[in-house]
């Protein structure tokens, strides 16, 4: 879920914007889960959907990098997320009620922007807010959906951007850090397939979104701009709905 100003989009711009509407479709895939239908494994493909909008805001404060001039604050891109972290809390309980141990995903989205801002900055504000930001992360982890590790998701796809496939490794760990790992490697040890699912989601979503993006003949897809910021409120909306229409 990031910001894109350009009228006109270049081919890689065609695979960015698959690659958000993947991760659009994998969170709602996990999130069905909670509709009342016994679809457990939905949890599996539910891994690779915050490892992939990590990966757009990597990308996004990746291009920063390539201007002439020094990257500045994205205070737009940075008031979209506060302001639909807030609108999104109460369709998130609303929905979530019986699961709910954390806030929305968008404040640890934030927290991440700020964190991979300031590591590629050459400017002290950024650096400072990106310190912060890391100590909110860390200090409120628990608070945090993904915890301080999903905070530094982002990062670490940044880091491995612009290298190698194989370097996909560093933010598949961080992936499969920021998710529920004891429970993951102890549903696999004893053999659970779901667990065994959500192991290899989170260790290979990383290289496949990285995969994607170096798709130079992607097929183009409706691109995303600040429209998109409400899908994220607005599917629990619809998800609550549908499940009063089941239990009905």
């Amino acid at each position: 879920m990031s910001e894109s100003t350009a009228p006109t989009r270049p081919l890689r711009d065609r695979a960015l914007d698959l690659l958000k509407w993947l991760a659009m479709l994998t969170m709602v895939m996990d999130h069905l889960r909670y509709v009342g239908w016994h679809a457990d494994w939905l949890y599996v493909p539910g891994r690779l959907a915050f490892a992939w909008f990590c990966l757009a805001i990597a990308v996004n404060v990746a291009r920063s990098v390539s201007r002439p001039v020094e990257p500045r604050i994205r205070w737009k891109y940075l008031t979209w997320l506060a302001v639909f972290s807030v609108v999104a809390e109460f369709p998130y309980r609303l929905y979530m009620a019986d699961e709910v141990t954390t806030l929305n995903v968008l404040p640890t989205l934030v927290l991440g922007l700020l964190v991979a801002q300031g590591v590629i900055s050459r400017t002290w504000p950024m650096r400072i807010m990106g310190v912060v930001a890391l100590g909110i992360g860390v200090a409120f982890g628990s608070h945090l959906m993904f915890g301080a590790y999903g905070v530094l998701l982002p990062t670490a796809f940044l880091l491995v951007l612009r290298g190698s496939l194989w370097l996909a490794v560093l933010p598949g760990v961080v992936c499969l850090l920021s998710n529920e790992w004891p429970k993951i490697i102890d549903g696999m040890l004893w053999g659970d397939p779901i667990s065994i699912g959500a192991l290899i989601s989170c260790l290979l979503g990383p290289w496949l979104g990285l995969a994607l993006l170096r798709w130079r003949t992607a097929p183009a897809v409706w691109p995303m701009r600040r429209w998109a910021y409400l899908i994220y409120p607005a599917h629990f909306l619809l998800l609550f709905g549908i499940r009063h229409a089941i239990a009905a």
